[in-house]
């Protein structure tokens, strides 16, 4: 292996690192890709790679592929890489530029693994589907309706804004509200379009609009919570008697209102994520 291409690989190697985070939500995941994308590389006649992006692109996306696959029949979910923390300091929040997102995470983790493939390459690196295509050994048709089926289970969350005072106070409002069984001030502080996405064992439930947000609202987080930071955006951890957690959920506000909802409900998700102490008037002192 040339220095040249050497150099030609580690000038792309940030882009296809996130190429791969983007489809595993997982630093070390992502690594490994690349590290594996590397290796193949290092085989190969480069001369005979006429588009050196289009082929790193595409092993990147078929061993990211492979190990979606592996999930979907050994469950695992980087949860893990999700930062919850109490404290409202910068640590909490520089996290969000450089992570996938609880709301995104959820979200994807609805998806198929060529479901998941296609939308990511193209709606977010405009990966041609013709290419999408080969990775997927489907045809160019095939890709764009995988992408589209994608789309409308998704509605991509607009980029997310580090929690500030004012994003606090709506969801603090928003958990007295549902607290206190206040049905109109809940649908005041939801957007009517609210989308909530719920990780639990079984899968991921979606709850569309106000009004079904709002009649659920009273049940987990909104009880025995923590206010707490997820990923940078305001959250509550809700703790069950026995000091263990029951879900983790972050809101997305904007315009004064809840646009986005996102929980995890799956015990061995919640077991992954490196969450602070429950208060001592849950389960007692720890």
């Amino acid at each position: 292996m040339t220095d040249t291409v050497a150099e030609a690989f580690e000038a792309r190697r940030d882009r296809l690192r996130g190429v791969a985070h983007r489809l595993l939500g997982s630093h070390a995941d992502a690594e490994d890709v690349v590290q594996e994308a590397w290796l193949r590389l290092a085989r190969q006649d480069t001369a005979a790679i006429e588009n050196l992006d289009g082929w790193l692109t595409t092993v990147v996306g078929r061993i990211s592929l492979d190990v979606l696959r592996a999930r979907k029949s050994r469950p695992e979910a980087p949860y893990d890489e999700i930062v919850v923390a109490v404290d409202d300091g910068p640590e909490a929040d520089a996290e969000l530029a450089d992570s996938v997102g609880l709301a995104l995470l959820v979200v994807l983790e609805s998806l198929g693994p060529g479901e998941r493939l296609a939308f990511v390459l193209h709606d977010l690196f405009g990966v041609p589907f013709e290419e999408i295509g080969r990775i997927l050994g489907k045809s160019t048709a095939a890709a764009k309706m995988l992408a589209s089926r994608a789309r409308r289970k998704v509605r991509t969350p607009a980029a997310p804004v580090a929690a500030g005072r004012e994003q606090r106070e709506v969801v603090q409002a928003f958990l007295t509200a549902a607290r206190d069984g206040d049905f109109e001030q809940l649908l005041r502080l939801l957007d009517p379009e609210v989308r909530l996405t719920v990780d639990t064992p079984d899968g991921v439930v979606v709850v569309l609009g106000a009004t079904n947000v709002a009649a659920g609202a009273r049940i987990g987080a909104a009880a025995g919570g923590s206010a707490v930071t997820v990923g940078g955006l305001p959250g509550v951890v809700a703790w069950r008697a026995d000091g263990t957690p029951m879900s983790v959920v972050a809101f997305t506000v904007a315009g004064g209102r809840i646009v986005g909802i996102a929980s995890v409900a799956d015990p061995a998700k919640l077991a992954s994520m490196e969450l602070p102490e429950p208060p001592e008037t849950v389960g007692g002192s720890r």
